[in-house]
């Protein structure tokens, strides 16, 4: 169903785009941790496995546990743009808080303060995005979205990486915590919440009316859609690789191409998100496109991305560290080629999964089930990831002259095979789902049709 009334078209691009800058900084703020984790790993003397866990496991357990009730709000009509913007302040102080402390146990306080923040910014925002723009668009749209992290890896590594080694790696923290202040100041007086499910069918416009169920009841229900844990379990495996593999390498480069800080996360920053950049808008356009003809290519997209990046990921850990140009004084190792590949095509996952989400359920449950995606995401992503992998790289170093952070991202990237396996096994399911409920909306439609007719043929 058209929506009676809609923001303009100037609104609807200014409050796309303050979601989309609030976005990129929520995953600077997120990922600082990564170029900075060696100096405060030695600054308050802990291990590979304890900065894992800080940098993930900390982050996730508060991050899923706030994430749900916050998106219950998103469902339940609350204003989202509200939300965003004070959550978008809670994080912001949080990260400045992280370059201000003294004691580690302080450090992981603020750090899970910033999850806490960050819970109530990426299912309501996506929520959102969903309801700015027809469906027909939303793979499109979602994936203009979605670059955030991308420019936020790059932003964190490359100028994250020069401010550590200018002025320390507490300066990073306040740097990138401040500018978040400002923006959720401006996104809670200008931007506007479209409102909930303007562009739903007559049928999904019905159901949204209908009071909300229990809690776990809804959960259950949107668990039981076809394809939709498959997708889940898709998306978890391959965040875990994911987090695992973003937090630690340029840790690894700094250690096997004997590279300074700074020009570890220059180098590493702009292959990994310029061309995650890339990758990202080149599979939302193309899935609209080929989506249009055949919905299986939803999950195909994400499945070949994910298979055609594992060699690129090899090559990069696996390239000998004797190869490299130099540009000036900067070591540029040969890898990072495989780094931009790699990135290029394991992009295409994270936008057609939460896209495909949002094709499944009614905009009533659309938060609430970007939830329990993000759940899956952070919990196995940035929960276990980053802790797997700094726990592997512990193993591994015992007898291996401290080395064991390359053998531990093999494994980690190996991984990447289940997770394609999960989004093969989703694609029928998906499908399934997807032509019932085109079916519901024709029959409605023709319904309504008839129902306008007849009185004419009654005379």
């Amino acid at each position: 169903m058209q929506p009676s009334t809609t923001l303009s078209a100037g609104r609807t691009r200014l409050t796309m785009f303050l979601l989309a800058i609030i976005y990129v900084f929520s995953y600077i703020d997120r990922n600082l941790i990564a170029i900075v984790l060696e100096p405060i790993k030695q600054e308050f003397d802990v291990s590979d496995t304890v900065m894992g866990a800080v940098s993930g496991l900390a982050f996730a357990v508060l991050y899923s546990a706030f994430s749900f009730p916050i998106s219950r709000m998103a469902d339940k009509g609350t204003n989202r743009k509200n939300i965003i913007a004070v959550c978008c302040g809670l994080w912001s102080i949080a990260t400045v808080a992280s370059g201000a402390v003294t004691q580690f146990w302080q450090f992981v306080v603020a750090r899970m303060t910033v999850a806490i923040g960050e819970a109530g910014g990426t299912s309501p925002s996506l929520s959102m995005v969903s309801d700015l723009y027809p469906p027909q668009k939303r793979s499109f749209v979602i994936s203009l979205f979605m670059i955030g992290p991308n420019v936020g890896l790059l932003a964190a590594m490359a100028l994250g990486g020069w401010i550590a080694q200018e002025h320390g790696w507490r300066a990073v923290f306040i740097y990138f915590g401040a500018p978040g202040l400002l923006l959720a100041l401006i996104l809670y007086i200008v931007g506007r919440d479209p409102g909930l499910g303007i562009y739903d069918t007559a049928a999904e416009d019905e159901a949204r009316k209908q009071p909300q169920g229990k809690f776990l009841t809804d959960v259950r229900a949107i668990m039981k859609l076809k394809g939709f844990f498959l997708i889940c379990m898709g998306t978890a495996v391959a965040g875990m690789v994911g987090y695992g593999y973003a937090i630690w390498a340029p840790t690894f480069m700094v250690r096997n191409f004997d590279m300074p800080l700074s020009h570890a996360g220059l180098a590493f920053g702009i292959a990994s998100g310029v061309f995650a950049t890339f990758g990202t808008i080149f599979s939302g356009y193309f899935c609209d496109k080929l989506s249009c003809q055949d919905s299986r290519w939803q999950l195909r997209m994400p499945t070949l991305g994910i298979l055609i990046s594992i060699p690129f990921g090899f090559g990069f850990i696996l390239w000998p560290v004797d190869a490299f140009w130099m540009l000036g004084s900067i070591k540029v190792p040969h890898a990072i080629l495989f780094a931009a590949g790699f990135s290029f095509f394991n992009s295409w996952w994270p936008t057609l999964a939460y896209s495909a989400i949002s094709h499944l359920v009614s905009s009533r449950q659309r938060a609430t089930s970007m939830a329990i995606l993000g759940l899956f995401l952070t919990f196995f992503g940035a929960g276990i990831g980053p802790l797997l992998t700094g726990t592997l790289s512990d193993l591994f170093s015992v007898g291996n002259g401290g080395e064991g952070l390359l053998p531990a991202l093999l494994i980690m990237l190996s991984l990447l095979t289940l997770s394609a396996l999960f989004y093969y096994k989703a694609i029928g399911p998906y499908q399934e789902r997807v032509s019932g409920l085109k079916a519901d909306e024709d029959n409605s439609k023709k319904t309504q049709q008839s129902e306008m007719q007849s009185p004419i043929e009654t005379k």
